[in-house]
This record gives C-alpha cells, sequence and structure tokens, in this order.
C-alpha cells in the first residue's frame, strides 16, 4: 500500500496535514502529531503495515501492540478517505 497520488502529506508547526488534491473524491483535512507523520513517510512508497509498525517501533519508544494499534487506527482512517492505494 502507498499514499494515494491525489493526497500530499505536508508538516506544519510540528503536526502533519494530509491534504487531498483536485483529483481526489474527499474534501477536508487530515491532522496528526509525529505518529501520523512517520506514517506518511512510510507511505511514499509501497509498503505494509507491518513494516509500517517495524518502522516506527525502531523510531519511537513504546509498546509494540500500542504502537501496532495506532498505525492500523490511522490506516483505517486513510483508507476511508481513500488516501491508500493497495
Amino acid at each position: 500500500m502507498k499514499l494515494n497520488q491525489h493526497f500530499l502529506a505536508h508538516d506544519v508547526a510540528g503536526q502533519t496535514v494530509i491534504v487531498p488534491t483536485a483529483g481526489a473524491e474527499f474534501h477536508g483535512l487530515i491532522q496528526g502529531n509525529k505518529t501520523l507523520s512517520a506514517i506518511a513517510e512510510c507511505l511514499k512508497n509501497d509498503v505494509t503495515e507491518d513494516e509500517i509498525v517495524d518502522t516506527l517501533c525502531t523510531r519511537f519508544d513504546g509498546d509494540r501492540e500500542d504502537i501496532a494499534a495506532d498505525v492500523h487506527e490511522a490506516i483505517v482512517r486513510l483508507r476511508k478517505i481513500g488516501a491508500i492505494d493497495e
């Protein structure tokens, strides 16, 4: 999976904002913290959910289960708005 070409991730004042371009059906913004920023960075390339979890586990201190749950929740939200290509 990777970030759909009709969505762009930007870091603004320490927060990540994912915005749709004109070609997206979704109209709005997704805001997030450093976790979403790391996920968006991973989604620049074709990656699996487990690979994203692995990457975040190396970057952040925390329980793998908690990180995996956060990644899954973010992926579900991004899928709902069409921001992820499978």
